[in-house]
């Protein structure tokens, strides 16, 4: 009987580190390059070295005797992945990856497959933004996330700082916008896709604080093209593994893409207790080419709300007592991360019939480990 391929993880964050649940559970051995000691994933993963991504020589040490390599992230430079690509297969490959590492690159693809986005630019100097129109979004083409490198501007006086990071800036039109929505696939390299019912994702000063799955009362028109475009898109670029479509539904009824992400992502984090296969399952099944697992939902709701703490919170542990015990069925996923005010440090998943319900159930128990909730509450 064949052994399991080793599959080496790039970054070492939370979803490097739940990745290794269903790794464990399918044989499935994993080999880390965390960025720190006892970062998340390196707390789980027994078979990791901590050393810069940015590195070939490490990349390389790292990936000898793999079979596989995928990311927990997308910061890896695009010259290294296709260096290694002579030595392992690399999922998603870097002409692929590129398209989420920039921005920039992005938009312009997006623009040549038709894919409806917002009206975007590469932009120079302040005369340049004033040209494309404000008010305006500002962004690195590199590098952003969680709301870093990223400028809404509404006059000239707030596109300075955007320039001052000597980062390329790509502006797009602020979209007026409904609600934002999240397609996500996963993509094999035989060719299999699943697609996971499109959710509702809410964003506070950047950052995903929840999640609804599926977004309610969408028109199943626009659902249905929603999971059109993203497996398009996913089958246009070659992608390999979960690919994340972030969109905005307009006031007028279109769907316009925001970002890509390829690797499993926080609007899926509902799939770990919500859906017959996890993305992050479903990610592994996809590097290593195997049947993809079902991604239907198995509860009529699923909500995920992020812990992001307050300043001075507990220690998480200390809520599991509270919340464990006002709801047995909740599932509450923690990283592993020294608490810092507006970090995500874990997320909370409720699933059921009712949907204002269940939303209680996991803001609830979120409040309570994020520290916004105390002993004498409810």
């Amino acid at each position: 009987m064949a052994l399991a391929p080793t599959v080496a993880v790039i970054g070492g964050g939370q979803l490097a580190r739940m990745m290794a649940e269903p790794a464990a559970a399918m044989g499935i051995p994993l080999r880390l390059l965390a960025e720190a000691p006892g970062g998340s994933a390196a707390q789980v993963i027994v078979d990791h070295e901590v050393g810069d991504y940015r590195d070939l020589a490490t990349l390389e040490r790292i990936v000898d005797g793999c079979a596989i390599v995928t990311f927990d992230h997308e910061h890896v430079p695009t010259e290294h992945l296709h260096a290694l690509e002579s030595r392992v297969a690399v999922r998603p490959g870097p002409h692929a990856l590129v398209y989420a590492q920039d921005k920039g690159l992005m938009r312009t693809r997006l623009g040549e497959l038709g894919v409806p986005c917002p009206r975007n630019a590469i932009v120079s100097s302040v005369d340049d933004v004033v040209a494309f129109g404000m008010p305006c979004v500002l962004k690195t083409t590199r590098g952003g996330y969680d709301g870093k490198g990223v400028w809404f501007v509404d006059t000239i006086a707030d596109v300075e700082e955007a320039f001052e990071s000597g980062a390329t800036i790509l502006a797009e039109e602020k979209v007026d916008f409904v609600r934002e929505l999240s397609a996500l696939v996963a993509r094999s390299p035989s060719g299999q896709v699943a697609a996971y019912p499109v959710v509702h994702s809410t964003q506070r000063d950047g950052i995903c604080a929840e999640v609804i799955a599926p977004a309610p009362d969408l028109d199943p028109a626009l659902a249905v093209g929603a999971e059109s475009l993203a497996m398009r898109i996913a089958a246009e670029l070659d992608v390999t593994g979960i690919l994340a479509v972030e969109m905005f539904e307009t006031r007028d009824g279109r769907i316009l893409v925001n970002e890509l992400a390829m690797r499993p992502h926080n609007t899926g984090h509902w799939t770990q207790d919500g859906a017959e296969t996890s993305q992050f399952e479903n990610h592994l099944r996809a590097v290593l080419d195997l049947p993809l697992g079902d991604p239907a939902a198995r509860a009529p709701w699923t909500v995920m709300v992020n812990i992001l703490p307050v300043d001075g919170a507990a220690p998480l542990y200390d809520g599991y007592r509270h919340a464990l015990a006002r709801d047995p069925r909740l599932r509450v996923h923690l990283y592993g991360k020294e608490l810092r005010p507006g970090r995500k440090v874990g997320h909370v998943n409720a699933w059921g019939e009712d949907l204002d319900e269940t939303l209680q159930r996991a803001r609830h128990a979120a409040a309570w480990f994020s520290g916004e909730l105390g002993d004498e509450s409810e």
